[in-house]
């Protein structure tokens, strides 16, 4: 009997997509995009022509300020006003996460400005999990994830750069506490839940490593 415990591996890459036109039809603050393409189909055949927007917000990165002696995580909170059609709870509980400003720019860097720009925090250690897309239907925006190593004691008060009108408040839970506001729907963010659930599955191992 065959093994189902291999990775799928996808028949198909780029070079099975042919691009008809780009476009910008809007450039302000983000980006909008529209595709005109065609791609190769399961069957073997070509698709026709379709046409899709796509959000074009740049790349990010975010870390999970973890404490491996205390076992706490820092988490920041702030508002999120996209959120406000669907929910009646629009400032959201999330990891330290900053956007990639320039082409070829170090994610690491990124994470440790941003800890220390949001949080007051300085990251020692800092370990890169995975980069995924945070909404591919949508947006071309890829997220790297680190966990990075800090001092929970010193994380505490509002930060942010008021020139970009941030008011980001600054909390320490434990480790267990982060995750039972994930089961909750506390935390309620994709990849502040991909962070945390990761930290509960492998802090064992982090310990281990760090300490």
């Amino acid at each position: 009997m065959k093994s189902r415990n291999l990775e799928i591996q996808s028949e198909y890459d780029i070079s099975d997509i042919e691009i008809i036109n780009k476009q910008q039809v809007f450039n302000g603050f983000f980006k909008i995009n529209t595709y005109s393409f065609k791609h190769r189909l399961f069957s073997g055949d070509w698709s026709g022509e379709i046409t899709r927007e796509v959000f074009e917000r740049g790349n990010a990165a975010a870390v999970i300020p973890y404490d491996p002696r205390r076992d706490e995580v820092v988490l920041i909170e702030q508002i999120r006003i996209p959120t406000i059609e669907s929910s009646s709870q629009p400032w959201l509980l999330e990891l330290v996460a900053g956007m990639i400003d320039k082409q070829g720019e170090d994610s690491a860097e990124v994470v440790k400005r941003e800890a220390l720009e949001e949080a007051g925090v300085t990251i020692a250690r800092c370990d890169f999990i995975m980069q995924f897309f945070v909404s591919p239907g949508g947006t071309s925006e890829a997220l790297d994830l680190y966990v990075g190593e800090v001092d929970s004691s010193t994380a505490h008060g509002v930060h942010g750069l008021a020139s970009e009108g941030e008011d980001i408040r600054v909390h320490v839970v434990s480790r267990e506490t982060a995750y039972n506001m994930v089961q909750t729907g506390r935390i309620n963010n994709a990849s502040t839940i991909i962070g945390i659930q990761w930290l509960q599955l492998n802090f064992e191992t982090l310990q281990k490593s760090w300490l």
